[in-house]
């Protein structure tokens, strides 16, 4: 691994660890076992070590977020497409914990964050719109936006609420959550069918 990707992977670490403002470019070095003038070599501050990660990031959740518009969807595959976007968050999670001061910081990551969350809510509202095409959905169109909304925040708080209830945020809980917001919108079967899943979800990556 080269020595720029190693210093990422040590800062995310940390970050995850310890939380991004509790953590100096000299404790990443030190945690290395490098000199702090190696590190400034690869990135002149923490600044752009943030945004090398929240790069990484980015460029790991794009592909989710670009699914082609013509394939054929199992009711599972929704689930695991969104399980995939939370492991993502977790791996990612320091970026979550403080994220308006962060992006209040960084304008350069706000504009990241404000893309890729806008490019989330259209992946999510074609998924959805998927589902109401198969007959499955039968919530309307305003219902629906705020369906997107409300999955959106799961997606990015409630890993971290799991925190502050001094739980190890568990992915499962965070998809399990998800399906049983998009329940109710569900006609009767598929909504039992997504019901009786999300429960045995739950109890199999217990």
């Amino acid at each position: 691994m080269k020595t720029r990707d190693r210093i990422l992977e040590c800062a995310l670490q940390l970050f995850n660890q310890k939380g991004e403002p509790n953590v100096s470019t000299m404790e990443v070095a030190n945690e290395m076992g490098i000199s702090p003038g190696n590190l400034y070599y690869h990135f002149h501050g923490k600044e752009p070590l943030v945004l090398g990660l929240f790069e990484r990031f980015q460029n790991e959740l794009t592909p989710l977020l670009d699914p082609p518009s013509d394939a054929q969807l199992a009711p599972e595959d929704y689930w695991l497409f969104l399980h995939l976007i939370v492991e993502r968050l977790a791996h990612y999670r320091f970026l979550f914990q403080d994220l308006s001061n962060l992006a209040g910081r960084l304008p350069k990551l706000a504009k990241g964050i404000r893309n890729l969350l806008n490019a989330l809510k259209r992946t999510l509202a074609s998924l959805l719109a998927r589902l109401k095409a198969l007959g499955q959905l039968v919530s309307g169109t305003q219902a629906l936006g705020q369906l997107v909304e409300q999955i959106t925040m799961t997606l990015l708080f409630s890993l971290d609420y799991q925190r502050i209830l001094d739980r190890e945020g568990e992915v499962r809980l965070v998809v399990y959550q998800i399906m049983m917001l998009v329940a109710p919108h569900l006609l009767p079967p598929a909504k039992l069918a997504t019901e009786q899943m999300a429960l045995r979800y739950l109890d199999e990556q217990g």
